[in-house]
């Protein structure tokens, strides 16, 4: 699975109110919490991000509640993946769980800068740089973590699964 976009640089510690903030937990619509990702972060992401973008972040992304509210309103605003140096573990879980594709890379966050162009390799734990010509490495996703994603997360998974008589 190859992964590429253009990037969104964001901090430490970005919870998942800063994600999505409470004010809009009203709702379980995807396309409603797309609206106002990140806006607590940067008031204007929402108008900024298009499909196929990416974030980069620093640690510990995705602190916070248990909410899935999070992954969900990244998804559903069309942003393929996200890199950090680490994840917040229920943000790591809730983000598979949901079909979207999340790398831990020590070295990439402190490398990449926005607006920079990026490749990953989810297979080979590879991201490359484009912009830069740079190349980074990352914790491959784990093939069953990889179908859950090719799958739409694990709802979609497990219904692909069970035949109903």
């Amino acid at each position: 699975m190859i992964i590429e976009g253009r990037v969104w640089k964001f901090g430490d510690n970005i919870d998942t109110d800063a994600i999505i903030p409470a004010r809009y937990l009203n709702t379980s619509d995807p396309d409603e919490l797309a609206k106002h990702i990140m806006e607590d972060a940067d008031s204007d992401f929402p108008n900024k991000v298009r499909a196929g973008d990416l974030i980069i972040a620093e640690s510990n992304f995705g602190c916070g509640s248990s909410r899935e509210h999070a992954p969900i309103a990244i998804k559903a605003a069309g942003i393929h993946a996200v890199v950090a140096k680490s994840f917040a573990r229920i943000f790591y879980r809730n983000s598979f769980n949901i079909g979207l594709p999340i790398f831990e890379s020590e070295e990439a966050p402190d490398r990449i800068t926005e607006g920079d162009k990026i490749e990953i390799d989810a297979d080979m734990g590879i991201i490359k740089n484009v912009t830069k010509g740079e190349e980074y490495t990352a914790k491959p996703i784990p093939p069953f973590m990889q179908e859950l994603i090719s799958a739409g997360g694990l709802i979609e998974w497990t219904k692909n699964r069970i035949k109903v008589t």
